[in-house]
């Protein structure tokens, strides 16, 4: 009898050994798929950031097609203009100042 309760013990013993190192196979395994899963988040944002400047890009090219955009964007690179135009600079509306308020002694003297 005492052998056999040693047996059944040996084998709970093992059973729970591999249960542990099924247990922590599995862990491992959620550790991996949660990295993976956010590394896929990040990889579909950075696609989606460059679909983005692809875009972008290309109506610059199709702007750049045109007679116009080529005009455009030699203007803007070098600051460049045609014979005859002339340079036009806006000027914000100078603000203007309050007078201060003059006291009753200041406009006894003003009124001399």
């Amino acid at each position: 009898m005492r052998a056999k309760e040693w047996q059944r013990g040996l084998l709970i013993g093992i059973l729970l050994l591999v249960a542990f190192w099924l247990l922590s196979l599995i862990m491992g395994l959620a550790g991996k798929t949660h990295i993976a899963v956010s590394q896929a988040n990040q990889v579909r944002q950075q696609y989606d950031s460059l679909e983005a400047r692809k875009a972008s890009l290309e109506a610059n090219l199709a702007s750049l097609g045109t007679a116009r955009g080529h005009d455009a964007a030699i203007r803007t690179a070098f600051g460049v203009a045609r014979p005859g135009e002339e340079v036009i600079v806006v000027v914000p509306p100078v603000a203007a100042t309050a007078t201060p308020e003059l006291s009753w002694w200041q406009k006894v003297l003003n009124w001399f």
